[in-house]
């Protein structure tokens, strides 16, 4: 267990990160199923990829891979 006010701090900031981090993570997956359903809002979800990038919760690699897979799935309607 910590033992610094701190580290105290640090733990709680780290808690409603993760916690942040998942719901962005969460909702931009949602909004990609949902693309795929309706091959609509096709924008929206490449700027919520751009913005997983941006916050470093996805690595830039993998934002090119599901984008790249989400052009291939607009061509294939």
């Amino acid at each position: 267990m910590a033992n610094h006010l701190s580290s105290f701090k640090r733990i709680r900031q780290n808690q409603i990160r993760r916690i942040r981090n998942k719901y962005a993570y969460k909702s931009t997956k949602t909004a990609i199923k949902k693309f795929l359903i309706n091959k609509e809002g096709y924008s929206k979800v490449i700027s919520m990829i751009d913005k997983l990038v941006k916050r470093n919760i996805i690595h830039k690699n993998k934002s090119s891979r599901l984008k790249n897979s989400l052009r291939k799935n607009i061509s294939n309607k």
